[in-house]
Protein backbone atom coordinates (compact mmCIF):
# COMPACT_ATOMS: atom_id res chain seq x y z
CA UNK A 1 0.00 0.00 0.00
CA UNK A 2 1.17 3.33 -1.02
CA UNK A 3 2.13 5.90 1.08
CA UNK A 4 0.05 8.62 -0.87
CA UNK A 5 -3.24 5.97 -0.08
CA UNK A 6 -2.80 6.17 3.85
CA UNK A 7 -2.58 9.84 3.49
CA UNK A 8 -5.20 12.74 1.03
CA UNK A 9 -3.69 15.56 -0.36
CA UNK A 10 -6.27 17.19 2.10
CA UNK A 11 -4.77 15.45 5.38
CA UNK A 12 -7.25 12.68 5.61
CA UNK A 13 -6.55 9.10 6.61
CA UNK A 14 -8.06 6.19 4.82
CA UNK A 15 -10.56 5.97 7.59
CA UNK A 16 -11.28 9.28 7.44
CA UNK A 17 -9.63 10.86 10.59
CA UNK A 18 -6.99 13.68 10.63
CA UNK A 19 -3.24 12.88 10.90
CA UNK A 20 -3.28 13.31 15.26
CA UNK A 21 -6.76 12.04 15.95
CA UNK A 22 -7.11 9.27 17.99
CA UNK A 23 -9.88 6.38 17.05
CA UNK A 24 -12.83 6.38 19.40
CA UNK A 25 -12.54 5.01 22.40
CA UNK A 26 -15.52 2.85 24.52
CA UNK A 27 -14.86 1.28 28.02
CA UNK A 28 -16.31 -0.62 30.82
CA UNK A 29 -14.78 -1.38 33.88
CA UNK A 30 -16.03 -4.40 36.42
CA UNK A 31 -17.22 -6.46 33.52
CA UNK A 32 -16.22 -9.88 35.20
CA UNK A 33 -17.33 -9.75 38.88
CA UNK A 34 -14.96 -13.10 39.87
CA UNK A 35 -12.16 -11.52 39.06
CA UNK A 36 -10.49 -8.59 41.30
CA UNK A 37 -10.48 -6.09 38.91
CA UNK A 38 -11.60 -5.98 34.93
CA UNK A 39 -11.97 -4.17 31.87
CA UNK A 40 -13.23 -4.24 28.34
CA UNK A 41 -12.14 -1.74 26.48
CA UNK A 42 -12.50 -0.71 22.21
CA UNK A 43 -10.34 1.44 20.27
CA UNK A 44 -11.66 2.40 17.06
CA UNK A 45 -12.39 -1.65 15.62
CA UNK A 46 -9.43 -3.12 18.17
CA UNK A 47 -10.93 -4.96 21.10
CA UNK A 48 -9.62 -6.17 24.45
CA UNK A 49 -10.22 -7.76 27.54
CA UNK A 50 -8.25 -7.51 30.67
CA UNK A 51 -8.69 -9.30 33.78
CA UNK A 52 -6.83 -8.50 37.19
CA UNK A 53 -6.14 -11.03 40.37
CA UNK A 54 -4.28 -9.62 43.20
CA UNK A 55 -2.10 -9.26 45.02
CA UNK A 56 -2.41 -12.74 46.78
CA UNK A 57 0.78 -15.14 47.76
CA UNK A 58 2.99 -16.56 45.15
CA UNK A 59 2.25 -19.31 43.50
CA UNK A 60 4.34 -21.98 42.20
CA UNK A 61 8.06 -21.71 42.79
CA UNK A 62 8.41 -19.43 45.91
CA UNK A 63 11.97 -18.36 44.76
CA UNK A 64 10.66 -16.08 42.39
CA UNK A 65 8.67 -14.04 45.43
CA UNK A 66 10.60 -10.77 45.96
CA UNK A 67 11.23 -9.54 49.64
CA UNK A 68 10.50 -5.95 48.58
CA UNK A 69 8.01 -5.64 46.18
CA UNK A 70 4.89 -7.38 44.29
CA UNK A 71 5.98 -9.93 40.88
CA UNK A 72 3.58 -8.87 38.10
CA UNK A 73 2.71 -11.79 36.26
CA UNK A 74 1.37 -10.65 32.33
CA UNK A 75 -0.17 -12.97 29.65
CA UNK A 76 -1.44 -11.67 26.30
CA UNK A 77 -3.21 -13.81 23.71
CA UNK A 78 -6.02 -14.04 21.37
CA UNK A 79 -8.82 -14.67 20.43
CA UNK A 80 -8.77 -17.57 17.54
CA UNK A 81 -11.59 -15.58 15.96
CA UNK A 82 -9.50 -12.11 16.26
CA UNK A 83 -8.45 -11.40 12.93
CA UNK A 84 -9.18 -12.14 8.94
CA UNK A 85 -6.89 -15.63 9.49
CA UNK A 86 -7.99 -18.48 11.94
CA UNK A 87 -4.80 -18.70 13.84
CA UNK A 88 -4.62 -21.83 15.13
CA UNK A 89 -1.68 -20.34 17.96
CA UNK A 90 -3.76 -17.64 20.29
CA UNK A 91 -1.60 -17.85 22.82
CA UNK A 92 2.16 -19.36 23.68
CA UNK A 93 3.86 -18.34 20.47
CA UNK A 94 6.88 -16.31 19.98
CA UNK A 95 5.17 -12.86 19.15
CA UNK A 96 2.57 -13.50 22.86
CA UNK A 97 5.46 -14.15 24.66
CA UNK A 98 7.08 -11.05 23.51
CA UNK A 99 3.76 -9.13 24.23
CA UNK A 100 3.81 -10.11 27.70
CA UNK A 101 7.18 -9.26 28.64
CA UNK A 102 6.39 -5.86 26.90
CA UNK A 103 2.85 -5.86 29.29
CA UNK A 104 4.82 -7.23 32.55
CA UNK A 105 7.90 -4.22 31.87
CA UNK A 106 5.24 -1.14 31.20
CA UNK A 107 3.21 -2.51 34.50
CA UNK A 108 6.14 -2.74 36.66
CA UNK A 109 7.18 1.08 35.93
CA UNK A 110 3.38 2.14 36.78
CA UNK A 111 2.26 -0.11 39.69
CA UNK A 112 3.30 0.40 43.17
CA UNK A 113 4.82 -2.79 44.05
CA UNK A 114 6.71 -2.08 46.67
CA UNK A 115 3.43 -1.91 48.52
CA UNK A 116 3.14 -5.80 48.50
CA UNK A 117 5.93 -7.60 49.34
CA UNK A 118 6.18 -11.02 49.02
CA UNK A 119 3.30 -11.01 46.58
CA UNK A 120 1.99 -11.37 42.92
CA UNK A 121 -0.17 -9.25 40.48
CA UNK A 122 -1.61 -11.42 37.80
CA UNK A 123 -2.99 -9.38 34.59
CA UNK A 124 -4.66 -11.61 31.56
CA UNK A 125 -5.54 -9.34 28.53
CA UNK A 126 -7.15 -10.97 25.53
CA UNK A 127 -7.28 -9.31 22.37
CA UNK A 128 -11.09 -10.28 20.78
CA UNK A 129 -10.86 -8.31 17.63
CA UNK A 130 -7.37 -7.13 15.93
CA UNK A 131 -7.21 -4.28 13.47
CA UNK A 132 -4.40 -2.42 14.48
CA UNK A 133 -2.50 -1.30 18.36
CA UNK A 134 -2.78 -4.50 19.89
CA UNK A 135 -0.54 -3.59 22.41
CA UNK A 136 -1.34 0.20 22.93
CA UNK A 137 -4.98 -1.27 23.64
CA UNK A 138 -3.92 -4.01 25.89
CA UNK A 139 -2.33 -1.35 28.03
CA UNK A 140 -5.31 0.81 28.38
CA UNK A 141 -7.42 -2.55 28.82
CA UNK A 142 -5.32 -2.87 31.87
CA UNK A 143 -4.99 0.32 33.35
CA UNK A 144 -8.56 0.53 33.64
CA UNK A 145 -8.31 -3.41 35.25
CA UNK A 146 -5.82 -2.70 37.82
CA UNK A 147 -7.91 0.03 38.92
CA UNK A 148 -11.32 -1.91 39.31
CA UNK A 149 -8.91 -3.77 41.49
CA UNK A 150 -7.95 -1.19 43.89
CA UNK A 151 -4.30 -1.40 43.30
CA UNK A 152 -2.48 1.45 43.41
CA UNK A 153 -0.71 3.02 40.82
CA UNK A 154 2.00 5.95 40.36
CA UNK A 155 -0.26 7.36 37.47
CA UNK A 156 -2.39 6.18 34.64
CA UNK A 157 -0.19 3.99 32.23
CA UNK A 158 -1.47 5.14 28.64
CA UNK A 159 -0.64 3.84 25.34
CA UNK A 160 -0.40 5.04 21.53
CA UNK A 161 0.74 3.55 18.58
CA UNK A 162 2.18 6.04 15.63
CA UNK A 163 3.45 6.15 12.50
CA UNK A 164 5.36 8.70 9.78
CA UNK A 165 3.47 8.62 6.78
CA UNK A 166 4.62 11.20 3.93
CA UNK A 167 7.25 13.82 6.93
CA UNK A 168 3.57 13.53 8.95
CA UNK A 169 3.39 11.74 12.38
CA UNK A 170 0.36 9.51 12.28
CA UNK A 171 -1.85 8.80 15.95
CA UNK A 172 -2.94 5.86 16.84
CA UNK A 173 -2.34 3.70 13.89
CA UNK A 174 -5.00 1.17 12.45
CA UNK A 175 -3.97 -2.50 10.79
CA UNK A 176 -4.33 -1.01 7.26
CA UNK A 177 -1.71 1.69 8.13
CA UNK A 178 0.52 -0.40 10.15
CA UNK A 179 0.80 -3.11 7.61
CA UNK A 180 1.07 -0.42 4.89
CA UNK A 181 4.90 -0.44 5.53
CA UNK A 182 4.49 2.56 7.99
CA UNK A 183 7.19 3.67 10.39
CA UNK A 184 6.08 3.01 13.82
CA UNK A 185 6.17 3.17 17.77
CA UNK A 186 4.16 2.32 20.13
CA UNK A 187 4.62 4.37 23.32
CA UNK A 188 3.41 3.66 26.94
CA UNK A 189 3.38 6.68 28.90
CA UNK A 190 2.51 8.36 32.64
CA UNK A 191 1.24 11.16 31.36
CA UNK A 192 1.11 13.44 34.80
CA UNK A 193 5.15 13.34 34.94
CA UNK A 194 5.61 12.39 31.64
CA UNK A 195 7.70 9.33 32.70
CA UNK A 196 8.05 6.36 29.84
CA UNK A 197 7.33 3.29 30.76
CA UNK A 198 7.83 1.63 27.77
CA UNK A 199 8.89 2.11 23.62
CA UNK A 200 7.97 -0.43 21.53
CA UNK A 201 9.56 -0.42 17.61
CA UNK A 202 8.52 -3.42 15.45
CA UNK A 203 10.80 -2.02 12.64
CA UNK A 204 13.60 0.62 11.58
CA UNK A 205 13.05 4.37 12.31
CA UNK A 206 15.27 6.99 11.04
CA UNK A 207 16.78 9.22 13.78
CA UNK A 208 15.45 12.56 11.97
CA UNK A 209 11.82 11.28 12.57
CA UNK A 210 12.24 9.76 16.03
CA UNK A 211 11.70 13.23 17.59
CA UNK A 212 8.14 14.29 16.05
CA UNK A 213 6.79 10.56 16.66
CA UNK A 214 8.09 10.72 20.04
CA UNK A 215 6.11 14.04 20.41
CA UNK A 216 3.33 13.04 18.77
CA UNK A 217 3.25 9.54 20.84
CA UNK A 218 2.99 11.66 23.92
CA UNK A 219 0.72 14.15 23.03
CA UNK A 220 -1.57 10.78 21.61
CA UNK A 221 -1.41 9.59 25.15
CA UNK A 222 -2.03 12.30 27.20
CA UNK A 223 -5.44 12.13 24.88
CA UNK A 224 -6.07 8.75 25.91
CA UNK A 225 -5.62 9.66 29.57
CA UNK A 226 -8.32 11.90 29.26
CA UNK A 227 -11.05 9.14 28.25
CA UNK A 228 -9.74 6.61 30.52
CA UNK A 229 -10.01 8.74 33.69
CA UNK A 230 -13.42 9.93 32.65
CA UNK A 231 -14.30 5.94 32.17
CA UNK A 232 -12.74 5.69 35.76
CA UNK A 233 -15.01 8.53 36.88
CA UNK A 234 -18.19 7.55 35.23
CA UNK A 235 -17.85 3.72 36.71
CA UNK A 236 -17.17 5.42 40.08
CA UNK A 237 -20.26 7.36 39.24
CA UNK A 238 -22.44 4.45 38.73
CA UNK A 239 -21.10 2.60 41.87
CA UNK A 240 -22.06 5.25 44.33
CA UNK A 241 -25.53 5.65 43.19
CA UNK A 242 -25.38 1.68 43.09
CA UNK A 243 -24.11 1.94 46.87
CA UNK A 244 -27.01 4.49 47.88
CA UNK A 245 -29.74 2.23 46.71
Amino acid sequence: MAGLELLSDQGYRIDGRKATELRKIQARMGVFAQADGSAYLEQGNTKALAVVYGPHEMRGSRSRARHDRAVINCQYSMATFSTAERKRRPHGDRKSTEMSLHLKQTFEAAVMTQLFPRSQIDIYVKILQSDGGNYSVCVNAATLAVIDAGIPMRDYVCACTVGFVDETPLADLCYAEESGGVSSLGLALLPRGGQIALVQMDARLHQDNLDALMEAAMTACKGVSKVLDEVVRQHLQEASMLARD
